[in-house]
């Protein structure tokens, strides 16, 4: 996200569709804040990018230099920032969620998640 890969792909759609209004996004399940896990130079990158992230990073009890890092909360920040007004979360935790959700920091497998976009002709 630090990248800009919600930004770049919300342009490319907008330059698909240049007089679309009513940009609408959901943040599907993804690792939850209470999980996330990272370090000193991710909570950089975004602070670079915009100090008002920190609000979306805390520091791991016990550990130095390790953060929980809110993805969706980040996610949605930055699409709103972009200009996207509505945006709307599942709250599912990939990693809490076994049952139902894949999670290579939980199980040290790979698995495939799969992202859907596109433009609702007006």
């Amino acid at each position: 996200l630090a990248g800009g890969v919600l930004e770049h792909t919300l342009a490319a759609m907008r330059a698909k569709a240049p007089a679309a209004t009513g940009w609408r996004a959901w943040v599907g399940p993804g690792i939850g804040p209470r999980e996330f896990e990272v370090g000193q130079d991710v909570l950089d990158a975004f602070l670079a990018d915009d100090p008002a992230t920190r609000r979306f990073f805390e520091p791991r009890p016990g550990l130095s230099g390790k953060w929980l890092a809110d993805l969706a909360g980040l996610a949605d920040f930055r699409l709103r920032r972009a200009g996207v007004k509505e945006v709307s979360q599942s709250g599912m935790c990939t990693v809490s969620d076994p049952q139902r959700f894949f999670s290579y920091r939980r199980d040290k497998e790979t698995g495939r998640m799969a992202l859907l976009a596109w433009l609702d002709p007006v």
